[in-house]
């Protein structure tokens, strides 16, 4: 199923529940007066938040989701039974905005619930309207429209490791080499149009699809990709050999990420040498002796060589644990 992050949808709350007219009707009891219940409460629209990043797919296709209608109110002076709520579960990281209002919502912990929209009010039955100079109303009142809007859900990813990088450095090749992961490779750009998720060692890897010059400002993939980096850990840069200026390209992507957002480049990041398997050692040195005045740690790596995975894997892990543990402590 295809990776889903983003979509619209109308919601809607309940309509509340119509108030009624009735009347008591009870042995040995003469002109029992009004009995007429009020209407129930319209149900709520909520969100939220769950760890499944791919719930967003079962969404994908609907176009509106309401909550229950109240009940009418009921003989007896009974109220009608409230609407049932409306619960929508979203992925950790969901940003959702009212597009009447600008209204935003975060949802940032499992588990975080916020109402979107309030049921309609029951209307009122004629009971509530009996006075002492009213003994016998026929007044009534209908329920109150729920709430509506529409909205627009986008997601954030949380990731711990962010593979970022030029189109076509290899960064799907590198997710698959490192977890079970099956995303789409190939040699032309953009191939990966849809962020990609792996598992290593229980924690998540996703690759970012491809940045260009000028991404901060919509062109290519545009910023619609840029926003998942924002709450990734950190960044595994991913430079392929092929580029004859790497510290070019390795440039190129820390404009677009400040321009972006400037915190984005004081998070902690990896350097990744690729495909070192088509160019000679002279080429691989000077390279990262090239980027090695950024001050950033070098490794370098070739799919084909699982030795240099290995290496690339365990230092991944060493410092994602490192960073577990300083944000624990």
């Amino acid at each position: 199923m295809a990776f889903v992050d983003e979509l619209k949808i109308r919601l809607s709350a309940g309509r509340g529940g119509d108030g009624v007219v009735r009347w008591r009707q009870e042995k040995f009891v003469e002109k029992g007066g009004p009995s007429g219940g009020n209407g129930g409460q319209g149900g709520a629209v909520f969100v939220e938040a769950v760890r499944d990043l791919s719930i967003l797919a079962r969404y994908r296709m609907v176009k509106e989701l309401r909550a229950g209608d109240g009940e009418s109110g009921m003989k007896m002076s009974k109220t009608g039974r409230d609407g049932k709520d409306l619960v929508i579960e979203l992925p950790i990281g969901s940003i959702i905005t009212n597009q009447s209002t600008g209204t935003m919502v975060r949802l940032e912990e499992e588990g975080q619930k916020q109402c979107l929209l309030s049921g309609g009010d029951g209307g009122f039955g004629n009971e509530h309207f009996k006075s002492s100079t009213n003994v016998a109303p026929r007044e009534w009142t209908p329920g109150a429209i729920g709430e509506t809007a529409q909205f627009l859900i986008e997601l954030e990813l949380y990731a711990d490791l962010g593979l970022i990088g030029l189109p076509n450095a290899g960064k799907s090749s590198l997710l698959n080499a490192l977890t079970n992961a099956t995303a789409k490779v190939g040699s032309y750009p953009f191939t990966t149009l849809e962020p990609n998720l792996g598992d290593l060692y229980g924690f998540i890897l996703a690759d970012i699809p491809g940045l260009i010059e000028g991404a901060s400002a919509g062109k290519g993939l545009g910023h619609k990709f840029l926003r998942h980096v924002r709450r990734t850990k950190m960044f595994c840069h991913l430079i392929s050999l092929e580029n004859e200026r790497p510290a070019d390209a390795y440039r190129v992507i820390r404009v677009e990420l400040e321009a972006f957002d400037r915190e984005l480049i004081q998070k902690p990041e990896l350097i990744l040498l690729t495909k070192t398997d088509l160019v000679t050692p002279e080429v691989i040195s000077a390279a990262r002796l090239e980027l090695e005045t950024f001050g950033r740690e070098v490794l370098t790596v070739s799919v084909n060589d699982e030795a240099s995975v290995k290496i690339v894997r365990d230092r991944i892990v060493a410092l994602l644990s490192q960073a577990g543990r300083q944000a624990a402590s």
